[in-house]
């Protein structure tokens, strides 16, 4: 791929992180807040991180890396590479924050580089693959 290429995958990887976000904050504010549904924070934030991961695979399948894969394959290995992003995050302040006294907004800093930075490149290397290797035989 050219350097072109590279900063527009990259570009739509952000976007679709940017959106993929915005989507999780809407959905646990309403969830949470809408005296119709008033669901406790906890509850409402798995939920909205479920419908943000679901739009976070669509997007990064069809528009981040146009990937023709199978979707049984490659949501599979989404949703564990999303898991492992959420254990990391439940993790690393647990450890720096908990663990040694660091202030909060260390580990927010790094979980907010780190786990986007493993996801591009797992997203890029192991999740969506089939789309590269097709147009690559072609």
């Amino acid at each position: 791929m050219s350097a072109t290429g590279s900063y527009r995958r990259l570009s739509r990887f952000a976007l679709i992180g940017i959106a993929s976000t915005l989507i999780y904050a809407v959905c646990a504010f309403l969830l949470s807040a809408l005296p119709t549904v008033a669901m406790p924070a906890a509850s409402a934030s798995v939920a909205a991180y479920v419908i943000a991961a679901m739009f976070s695979y669509a997007g990064h399948k069809y528009v981040t890396f146009v990937s023709p894969g199978a979707h049984a394959f490659e949501v599979l290995r989404f949703s564990l590479l999303t898991a492992s992003g959420l254990g990391l995050s439940w993790l690393l302040p647990l450890i720096l924050v908990e663990g040694l006294g660091a202030p909060p907004v260390l580990s927010i800093a790094i979980i907010c580089v780190v786990v986007p930075a493993i996801n591009y490149f797992v997203l890029a290397r192991w999740v969506f693959t089939s789309g590269r290797k097709m147009r690559a035989t072609s």
